[in-house]
């Protein structure tokens, strides 16, 4: 016994892709592969790590005041600023009396710095144990092409900060 086989729906005509959508797949394809593997940009890169010394250097000099460490924040200061100063503990006295917001501050924001590459400029937001908030602008160089080294500090009152 044979059975009839069912019958299958007629299927439309296909229509032939035009050659512009393969080539613009084919393209979109290479130009997403291209960016993909080129990675970051070298010049951002560049940049991220640029900025990632200079709030390096900065947090180690506030680590090392918090610590009361005058040796590593000192070495921390560029040759100019250390020869101002004379000795470790001349600057740590200075930090202590004119700048005691440095010392144990209750929070640190870093912003983004600014460099040429050779200078830079870093702004820090700080907040003191007593509530206060500082804007710090840390101005800093590059000795002899290598590390970055604080040249100054400049320190402005905010006020209080109050959070509702």
């Amino acid at each position: 016994m044979q059975y009839p086989l069912p019958a299958v729906p007629p299927q439309p005509p296909r229509r032939p892709r035009k050659a512009g959508v393969g080539w613009s797949l084919a393209f979109a394809a290479l130009l997403f592969a291209g960016v993909f593997a080129a990675g970051v940009p070298q010049g951002v890169a560049q940049r991220n790590a640029a900025s990632q010394a200079l709030q390096q250097v900065v947090q180690q000099q506030l680590q090392a005041l918090a610590h009361e460490n005058a040796g590593e924040a000192f070495a921390l200061a560029d040759t100019d600023l250390r020869t101002q100063f004379g000795t470790a503990e001349a600057f740590l006295d200075t930090v202590r009396t004119d700048y005691p917001m440095l010392m144990h501050p209750a929070s640190v924001l870093f912003l983004k710095p600014e460099t040429d590459g050779t200078i830079a400029m870093q702004k820090v937001r700080l907040t003191d144990e007593q509530g206060e908030s500082w804007s710090l602008t840390y101005l800093l160089n590059r000795e002899r092409g290598e590390q970055w080294k604080i040249a100054g500090c400049i320190v402005t009152p905010q006020g209080r900060q109050v959070l509702t």
